[in-house]
């Protein structure tokens, strides 16, 4: 319980500075301090063990809301696959899995939380279904092509499993909207004197370019270029990606980048992190797997963001491994005080029997 507190005590938010101005750093009121995490996977009923359930949900809720409590963020984002069988999840079965996240992931009234779909959530796209998206998006009150703004700042949320480009109703409905919100977002970044017939009758929204959060990563190749700890295996890295399975189409990840030539692009899905510049100048920061059941080592990001810049901080979680060897080490040190408290070791631990007698006697 203590170690989850010891660790993120020592992640601090990153610093941004201001405007190209002054290049002061901003003040605290004008910056939005936003966690970024992905790829929950709460287990379902079908290939859920009950302790491996246990237990992952136990350390992912104590990181969680321990994160919040000492970092005190304006906003969370989880960037898809918030459940690990949505895709065919019956609805008693639903119902169970977003009790159990929203006990988990619940966050107080300064906090607020946001939810972007992911292929565990409604299936690839081959078994996503209205039915599964209108759930997903009852819950979360989310919908492809939504926006929303902050503190000035413009994010624009994706279903990225509905950017197949084949024409499927879905697909088209939230091409749709994302085209509509792009028109909107480059008539708001304008000059004010700038006359466009095609502008006069759009609402303005901050003249900030937006950041896009979506569950696929924009096409890349492979993971080959990714670098840290927490990236891909070496062996894993090689491995070729497959468009609209790993990463978005070439001709999705153009057109979201034409569309809204975001400052930023944030993904999860590969469960491994990763940093992408596009087109030489947008940034894509592929968002680690937050649960202990896909990493050794979870993280998320925290990120303090403004309507021009943007700072970001990766915050590990404590590593599966050392809390292991810590319960090992514990269990061992209880073994040997059992044993030396009713006399039953060998000469080699005489001296610390001796010791536990001396005390009692």
């Amino acid at each position: 319980f203590l170690v989850y507190y010891v660790v993120i005590f020592q992640c601090q938010w990153p610093e941004v500075k201001g405007g190209a101005q002054g290049g002061e750093t901003q003040a605290p009121t004008s910056v939005l301090k936003a966690i970024i995490l992905a790829d929950t996977h709460l287990l379902g009923e079908i290939k859920g063990h009950w302790l491996d359930k246990l237990r992952r949900e136990w350390q992912m809720e104590r990181s969680f809301q321990t994160a919040l409590w000492l970092l005190q963020p304006d906003i969370v984002f989880i960037l898809g696959d918030v459940f690990d069988e949505g895709k065919w999840s019956s609805p008693q079965a639903w119902a169970d899995d977003v009790r159990r996240f929203q006990k988990m992931f619940r966050c107080p009234v300064s906090t607020e939380l946001v939810v972007v779909v992911g292929n565990h959530d409604i299936g690839f796209h081959y078994e996503m279904t209205a039915y599964k998206v209108n759930r997903f998006e009852k819950v979360f009150n989310f919908t492809s092509g939504k926006l929303i703004t902050r503190k000035g700042i413009n994010f624009v949320l994706v279903n990225s499993v509905a950017m197949e480009g084949d024409g499927c109703a879905l697909c088209r409905a939230s091409e749709a909207k994302l085209l509509a919100l792009s028109h909107q977002l480059n008539c708001s970044q304008q000059e004010t004197n700038h006359s466009d017939k095609r502008c006069s009758n759009v609402e303005k929204l901050p003249a900030s370019e937006p950041i896009l959060l979506q569950h696929y990563p924009l096409y890349r190749k492979s993971d080959i270029e990714c670098s840290g700890e927490d990236s891909a295996p070496p062996e894993e890295k090689k491995i070729p990606f497959k468009e609209k399975y790993d990463v978005l189409s070439k001709e999705a990840s153009q057109k979201l980048m034409w569309w809204f030539h975001p400052r930023l692009v944030l993904s999860g899905h590969t469960h491994s992190s990763c940093e992408v510049l596009h087109a030489g100048k947008i940034l894509e920061v592929s968002v680690p797997s937050f649960s202990w059941r896909n990493r050794n080592n979870p993280s998320f990001i925290m990120g303090s963001i403004t309507p021009t810049d943007f700072s970001l901080q990766k915050c590990f979680l404590p590593y599966e491994s050392r809390v292991f060897t810590t319960y090992c080490a514990a269990g061992a040190l209880l073994v040997i005080l059992l044993l030396a408290h009713f006399q039953l070791l060998t000469p080699p631990f005489y001296f610390a029997q001796h010791l536990i007698s001396k005390h009692k006697a």
